[in-house]
């Protein structure tokens, strides 16, 4: 999983055009921390891959006991995400799955999927329904796909499977999740909590109303 230091101003900033640099970031991390605790069990091994370099021990104390952690290196998030693979797959990794941390919720079977449907296909992808994807996986080496991307724009899906398709590399679809980056974003889900049953899912459901009590619907 990729994940930001939570520092206000730095994350989540078009959630907080609303409800605060601050609170923003606050909910930020409980995000982090519950895709920690909820996938906790996923896979073989499961590394936390930070930034910046210099948030080691944060990272370290929140991803303990089922996480590892280690900084990203690149200078964008394409190059981050290249090195990420090539980096797993240098050290033996037969099959890896990425995932961001703006979808707390994500049911962790979806992870589970992922991993299954590559043993069938070189790469799988989790299209998110802002146009980008909330998980990519790949198996024996780094896919194309990383250069020519217009990051954090509503055109990743497109551009990222027309790179696939030129390629002529077969892909498997998961289902459509989405990212928590708008207001509204973080209405649906506080909805799609509610009824909670996970105790994580619980927890986080709590800690955003604690955080947004007072703030404007």
């Amino acid at each position: 999983m990729f994940a930001k230091f939570w520092s206000p101003g730095d994350v989540k900033t078009r959630l907080a055009a609303t409800v605060g640099a601050s609170v923003a970031a606050e909910i930020y991390r409980a995000f982090v921390q519950t895709l920690v605790t909820r996938c906790g069990a996923t896979a073989t091994r499961r590394l936390l891959v930070f930034a910046p370099s210099d948030q080691q021990a944060a990272f370290s104390e929140l991803a303990r006991p089922s996480w590892e952690t280690a900084p990203q290196h690149g200078a964008d998030l394409g190059e981050k995400m290249h090195n990420y693979f090539a980096e797993a797959f240098a050290a033996g990794v037969q099959r890896a799955v990425l995932i961001g941390s703006d979808s707390p919720n994500l049911p962790p079977e979806l992870l589970d999927r992922a991993f299954h449907e590559l043993a069938t296909v070189p790469v799988v992808l989790g299209p998110s329904d802002d146009g980008g994807y909330y998980l990519i996986g790949a198996t024996g080496s780094v896919p194309p796909v990383f250069n020519g991307v217009t990051w954090s724009s509503p055109d990743v899906w497109q551009q990222t499977t027309k790179l696939l398709t030129d390629n002529q590399i077969p892909y498997a679809v998961l289902p459509t999740w989405y990212d928590v980056d708008e207001i509204q974003d973080l209405r649906r889900l506080q909805v799609d909590l509610a009824n909670a049953t996970e105790t994580a899912l619980q927890h986080l459901r709590d800690r955003l109303e604690a955080l947004l009590d007072g703030v404007a619907p």
